[in-house]
């Protein structure tokens, strides 16, 4: 059993960054309340998932390699060092960082209740509250021609990705990306858009406007990785930062009856506050 020891160092070295991911995430020194603790919760858990699978595969392949050694004797091998048990788990790692999750499919859970309450503005609704931002649409991105509402867009940089939308919505995503910024930085730094600003009708419709039409949804992707469409599966990466737009106010297409997790929109009760305060 002169092996065990090489084993047992080896496992000791496989489950210290899931211990220190666990330590991290109850001592950290900054104490994001709400979406950027789940957040956390929930990579860790993913990470923490993986790393045991890891760890029996590994475990069970050691353990095999043992029963076929001999006992001692001639042409028995030399005794291995904890050094060398130890750099050999470390070699056979290979890229663990946590970053490789984020593009990871995973099923949404509870996927009607993603937005807590939170639903979206018709088309008839926002017709009625801003009227038509282009009085003929097609299925193609047109441009703005409600001067009144095209006065109120903005091209900013909003963070990680640079939009056109109308103003309060870019306010409002600077908002969202800073906190994820500070929370979750290397998530934030794989941030990517499909686009925001799109004046057309909802495809399969005849005259009903997008919300894209409006400037006031975005569709997001992880380090470029699209998300596939209606599939009920998502990047880990978007649920994350579906949090963060919940405490914003803004609705996830996660919920949608034809998911689309890539969408994020503003909610009808954001868009009230902001016609209430003058903002729209």
């Amino acid at each position: 059993m002169r092996f065990l020891p090489a084993i047992i160092i080896a496992v000791a070295v496989v489950l210290a960054p899931v211990i220190w991911l666990g330590l991290s995430y109850f001592l950290s020194e900054e104490d994001f309340q709400g979406s950027a603790v789940d957040s956390g919760a929930r990579i860790e858990i993913e990470m923490l998932r993986q790393q045991v699978e890891d760890l029996q595969n590994r475990l069970g392949s050691l353990q095999n390699e043992v029963a076929r050694l001999p006992v001692g004797g001639a042409g028995a091998p030399a005794p291995v060092s904890d050094e060398d048990a130890e750099d050999a788990i470390l070699r056979s790692t290979g890229p663990n960082a946590i970053i490789d999750a984020y593009t990871q499919v995973v099923l949404i859970a509870d996927r009607r209740n993603v937005n807590r309450g939170l639903v979206v503005s018709s088309p008839s609704y926002m017709e009625q509250k801003l009227g038509r931002p282009r009085e003929v649409l097609t299925d193609d991105c047109q441009g703005m021609t409600n001067e009144a509402l095209s006065a109120k867009l903005v091209l900013e940089d909003v963070g990680p990705v640079r939009v056109r939308m109308l103003a309060p919505a870019a306010e409002s995503l600077k908002r969202v990306f800073n906190t994820v910024k500070r929370a979750d930085p290397d998530l934030y730094a794989l941030i990517k858009t499909s686009g925001s600003l799109c004046v057309r009708r909802i495809r399969g419709t005849t005259n009903s406007m997008s919300t894209h039409s409006y400037g006031l949804a975005l569709d997001l992707n992880i380090d470029g990785v699209l998300d596939n469409f209606t599939d009920g599966k998502t990047q880990l990466g978007l649920t994350i930062l579906a949090d963060f737009f919940n405490e914003e106010g803004w609705v996830w297409g996660a919920g949608f009856s034809r998911e689309d997790s890539m969408h994020f929109e503003v909610s009808r009760k954001q868009l009230d506050q902001w016609l209430a305060d003058g903002s729209l």
